[in-house]
């Protein structure tokens, strides 16, 4: 018999402390963008491109097109086709940061987030990366080893396990391909999965 492939890989996650320092070290589309990340588990590109006009119920955003790094336009979803989408929980907080952002900045045909320089272009990676570099540099908040602006969408998805949310809920909110992308990224966020399976299968084989 062969073993399950398990690849136990280690996510770089903030503290729920370090990220409340981390998220309001920058500025207003810092903050926008880091609650997006670690309460809607969205990539970053999918950040770029919030729509008010997403907001499809009180606690549902939908997510339907991310800025692309390569075109530098709004394109179509990874994996997904032109049309399709996915709807992530949003949680009351989340959507006073979405609704605070575009009271005091205003949209451009629903989107919060646009070109500092050119309001008719979509907001660009670049200007993400270079406040992340300054907000490190200037050392002002504790923030992990190796961690990334990534690793907000990984508390994300601690944030789920840990708290029982099934797998494959998480998977469909992040919008892997497969859920055993999922289950090899954060396997190691259920640790009492196995232990509950250990005393349900003595308890069989007792009867």
């Amino acid at each position: 018999m062969k073993p399950p492939q398990y690849d136990p890989e280690r996510a770089v996650i903030p503290s729920p402390s370090q990220l409340r320092d981390i998220r309001s070290a920058g500025d207003d589309r810092f903050l926008l963008i880091a609650d997006l990340i670690r309460g809607c588990g969205m990539r970053n590109g999918e950040t770029f491109a919030v729509n008010i006009n997403n907001l499809v119920a009180s606690d549902v955003y939908r997510i339907t097109k991310q800025v692309s790094q390569t075109t530098k336009t709004y394109g179509r979803l990874k994996h997904r086709k032109p049309s399709d989408y996915r709807d992530v929980p949003l949680r009351a907080r989340i959507r006073e940061t979405i609704e605070w952002y575009a009271d005091k900045h205003g949209t451009v045909d629903g989107y919060l987030l646009r070109h500092p320089m050119d309001p008719t272009r979509p907001f660009l990676a670049y200007y993400l990366q270079n406040q992340w570099q300054r907000i490190k540099r200037a050392g002002e908040v504790d923030v992990p080893d190796g961690m990334v602006i990534y690793s907000l969408r990984h508390f994300f998805a601690s944030n789920c396990l840990t708290n029982g949310i099934p797998i494959t809920d998480v998977a469909e909110w992040m919008g892997h391909k497969s859920l055993d992308i999922t289950f090899k990224i954060y396997r190691h966020l259920m640790p009492g999965s196995i232990g509950k399976a250990v005393k349900i299968l003595d308890i069989g084989l007792a009867a």
